[in-house]
């Protein structure tokens, strides 16, 4: 073992984006992933959502992939692996809420097997390696969510009565920790604000639009670190390979 001098090294944007139907999810992401790399033809987006990934067209000439049910985590990463192999830079995927509550997903695969707690056991190492694969990946990664309302059991007196707080991602519980930045869209003007932010830009500032400035700082965050590789060889603690 070998202490270094903690360094903040360059590194591949890992966003999320939330919220319900209309809010602007895709646009947003579209926008966000043209900032990031000024280039539409290295953007290809993920589409689950029936082909409503294509409706903006117009913004430029992006790729698409139609993802169809069933929803399983393996196909999900098949699809990745075809941007990644086509040289793409920044991969949407709208959305991986299939993945986790969709025909073939996580919860359905789970309930086939029996609905027993156990039956987990099978499932979520599968639906892991699927959300490894985006943290891992070389290229920058947005992903869209649906966002529901959410509800909970509490005390009113001598009843007990359920009540509204908020709305909640329609993903594994805790995925947006995972995350360099999520944005959670709160209303149809599109307007957005963070839940989680590493990169401390957004946290604590007013809701705002998402456009590709946003991307543009974003990607001048990404880049200020050293180049991973460089560093490590300049530290000797990685070889050149001939």
């Amino acid at each position: 073992m070998k202490l270094v001098k903690a360094q903040k090294k360059k590194v591949k944007l890992k966003l999320g984006m939330s919220g319900a139907s209309g809010f602007g999810k895709t646009y947003g992401a579209l926008k966000l992933a043209k900032g990031i790399c000024g280039d539409w033809s290295k953007i290809a987006l993920i589409d689950t959502e029936n082909g409503s990934g294509s409706l903006y067209s117009d913004l430029g000439d992006y790729n698409t992939i139609d993802l169809k049910a069933p929803y399983s985590p393996e196909r999900y990463i098949e699809a990745i692996k075809a941007c990644e192999d086509a040289g793409i830079e920044v991969i949407i995927c709208d959305s991986i809420t299939h993945e986790w509550d969709g025909e073939g997903g996580c919860l359905e695969t789970q309930e086939q097997l029996g609905g027993r707690y156990q039956d987990w056991a099978k499932v979520k190492p599968r639906h892991k390696k699927f959300i490894n694969y985006i943290l891992q990946t070389n290229c920058h990664f947005i992903t869209t969510v649906r966002r529901k309302q959410d509800y909970e059991m509490v005390k009113n007196g001598n009843k007990t009565v359920v009540q509204k707080v908020g709305t909640k991602e329609i993903t594994q519980e805790g995925f947006e920790y995972e995350l360099t930045v999520n944005f959670e869209l709160t209303n149809d003007k599109h307007l957005a604000k963070v839940s989680k932010d590493r990169t401390g830009l957004f946290m604590g500032k007013p809701e705002f639009i998402i456009s590709e400035d946003t991307g543009k700082l974003l990607m001048d965050w990404a880049n200020s670190g050293v180049d991973e590789k460089k560093y490590l060889l300049e530290k000797k603690l990685i070889f050149p390979m001939f």
